[in-house]
């Protein structure tokens, strides 16, 4: 056990740090396995279950308690398997309607201010 005030303050907030990202990292997991459940029993109805997993592991991203590349892996090889045995791909339920972008008014440029001409300056007698 430490001694010094700091260190023993320290060893304190290691505690509640650790305490809650394995708190978040225990709910990935919860997801990652319900997914994982659903698809090797190859029962996929919805992809819910994957939306609350890729969800869920974004949001330990953002807490900073597993890194955006770590993320980026278990959300691929998750809905590689998803897709694999689902009737319609992930993605492609929703996939929105091209061209319907609003027409963004413009604004009519606006004049700019006459620049001042500058002074000459007086010389020094």
């Amino acid at each position: 056990m430490p001694v010094i005030k700091s260190a023993i303050k320290r060893v304190r907030q290691e505690k509640k740090r650790k305490a809650y990202n394995v708190s978040v990292k225990s709910g990935v997991k919860a997801k990652f396995k319900a997914v994982r459940d659903e698809v090797a029993t190859g029962k996929v109805k919805t992809n819910a279950e994957l939306i609350a997993a890729i969800k869920e592991i974004d949001r330990a991203v953002r807490k900073g308690v597993i890194k955006k590349q770590t993320a980026a892996r278990k959300k691929s090889r998750l809905t590689k398997s998803y897709n694999a045995v689902a009737a319609k791909p992930f993605g492609t339920e929703n996939p929105g309607k091209a061209g319907t972008k609003k027409a963004t008014a413009k604004k009519a440029p606006t004049k700019k201010a006459p620049a001042k001409k500058a002074t000459p300056k007086k010389s020094a007698k």
